[in-house]
């Protein structure tokens, strides 16, 4: 993968000669068998270290995962998806990794948009990059998913301070050192905005990167409903007070 440290940075879609070594994509998957396939097939045409945490599925997702990524990690029980991703970065950093990506499994990430994330970084700009919808595109998005994701946006910037765009999108890139600051305690959902406070707390310079949001009846219907976007903020309070 060349880099292009300039301001038009492209997708791509090159294969493993071309991706920096230490590349790791880790992608934490629940229940995600019909679709997490695909994903796999082509994130590991481009980037050679994929790394899969089952968490605690019980429709065979691991073992689709284990056909096509370079590494299956299972929880025997359903942790979370903040515990999923820190098993992943945590297992990566033990592999060497350089950068860590973190992709979801249900096909709303685009491949291309790897190298994008990874480009600031690569390029010394900054040590945590994350994709952002909204300076992007969204296709397909409801609206009142889109609105549920803007009154996430503020709920972010009032409890934490910083000023973002899009703060629960899971597509997001790591330098060695800015994953080794990352230490999610909040299991499930609310760990985006805990991310959130760690990048804050790093004092490691970050930034947010265009990407495309594909949203499919599939990946509508394992969605955040607005009660649950309500668990999530009183998770994520309740969380703050007690760790």
């Amino acid at each position: 993968m060349s880099v292009d440290c300039s301001n038009n940075i492209q997708p791509t879609t090159r294969p493993h000669a071309d991706v920096p070594a230490g590349v790791f994509v880790v992608v934490p998957a629940y229940n995600e068998a019909p679709a997490i396939g695909a994903v796999l097939h082509e994130l590991r045409a481009v980037y050679p270290n994929v790394v899969v945490v089952d968490d605690g599925s019980t429709d065979g997702t691991a073992e689709v995962a284990r056909i096509a990524a370079t590494y299956v990690l299972r929880h025997p029980i359903n942790c979370g998806q903040g515990a999923a991703l820190q098993t992943g970065i945590d297992f990566a950093l033990l592999q060497g990794a350089e950068f860590i990506v973190t992709f979801d499994a249900d096909g709303q990430h685009r491949v291309e948009d790897v190298a994008v994330l990874l480009s600031p970084i690569l390029c010394g700009e900054c040590d945590f990059t994350l994709g952002s919808r909204f300076l992007g595109t969204c296709v397909g998005i409801p609206p009142l998913r889109r609105k549920m994701l803007r009154l996430g946006v503020l709920f972010t910037r009032l409890v934490n301070g910083v000023n973002l765009t899009d703060a629960h999108n899971g597509f997001r890139a790591f330098s060695r050192r800015a994953a080794q600051r990352i230490n999610l305690r909040l299991d499930r959902m609310a760990h985006a905005t805990e991310l959130i406070d760690q990048i804050r707390l790093s004092g490691l310079p970050f930034k947010e990167v265009p990407v495309q949001i594909r949203y499919t009846p599939y990946s509508l219907r394992k969605g955040q409903s607005t009660r649950g976007a309500i668990r999530i903020a009183l998770h994520y309070l309740l969380g703050r007070v007690l760790l």
